[in-house]
């Protein structure tokens, strides 16, 4: 049987989270791949039974604590992270604390600083959320956001976080620069290189805008009757 590679990782996932379980269960302290694939395991499970990402990540915080693993662990691995498969699509969970260090030491989830305000207006018939990490020029068509602002930049929320808006509904979004290299492979496969490149810039913005997606050049809307399924469309017969 022909497995994607998606689904190879899955099973890996798995068979590590199995052996996890089987050393637990006979009294043995876990080690950082072992918690960290016990903890995925359950994350990818809940959200194929139907459970929504709040109720997930909120679960998996309490799955360990620290006298279920060996004391270096903790200082280790302060979050764990996994992509899941949920009814509305694929989404990343961050679970952070996974082992609870937090709720005696008064650690928190971090929350970058913001440099600037954006607008966003969700035009589409069902809620539209913004991940922690997302890329903010290039979410949902069906958000209407100042693109060019929004470029090199996400959401300053907590990690892990999603800011949901209701259909019709906006929001003020803090946000903040996307850090490290700052190089953006994926997401609408617009940029797939470095944010700082002004030529990157000006083609991802160009084709983004060519394709349909919602956006507000110097105050005014562009693309106030684009279809967003057929911006999608467009993008992918473009990249």
């Amino acid at each position: 049987m022909s497995l994607t590679p998606g689904e190879s990782d899955r099973l890996l996932l798995f068979t590590q989270a199995q052996l996890a379980r089987a050393r637990r269960e006979r009294g043995l302290l876990l080690n950082a791949p072992e918690a960290t694939a016990l903890i995925a395991d359950a994350v990818c499970e809940w959200a194929r039974d139907g459970l929504d990402l709040p109720t997930v990540r909120a679960q998996a915080a309490q799955i360990l604590s620290a006298d279920d693993v060996l004391p270096e662990v903790p200082a280790v691995v302060n979050e764990v992270r996994v992509e899941a498969r949920f009814d509305d699509g694929t989404r990343l969970v961050v679970v952070s604390d996974p082992f609870r260090i937090g709720a005696t030491s008064g650690a928190g989830a971090f929350t970058p600083d913001a440099i600037a305000e954006i607008s966003v207006q969700n035009t589409a018939s069902t809620a539209v959320g913004i991940s922690s990490h997302i890329h903010l020029a290039e979410v949902n068509p069906r958000l209407r956001l100042d693109r060019g602002a929004a470029f090199g930049m996400r959401a300053a929320i907590p990690t892990g976080e999603t800011v949901w808006i209701q259909p019709g509904g906006a929001v003020t979004l803090a946000l903040t620069p996307i850090t490290g290299e700052r190089v953006v492979i994926g997401n609408t496969g617009v940029i797939d290189g470095p944010l700082d490149d002004p030529a990157t810039r000006d083609r991802a913005l160009a084709t983004l805008r060519g394709c349909g997606y919602l956006d507000v050049v110097d105050g005014d809307p562009v693309n106030a009757d684009a279809d967003a399924e057929h911006a999608v469309a467009n993008l992918m017969a473009n990249r």
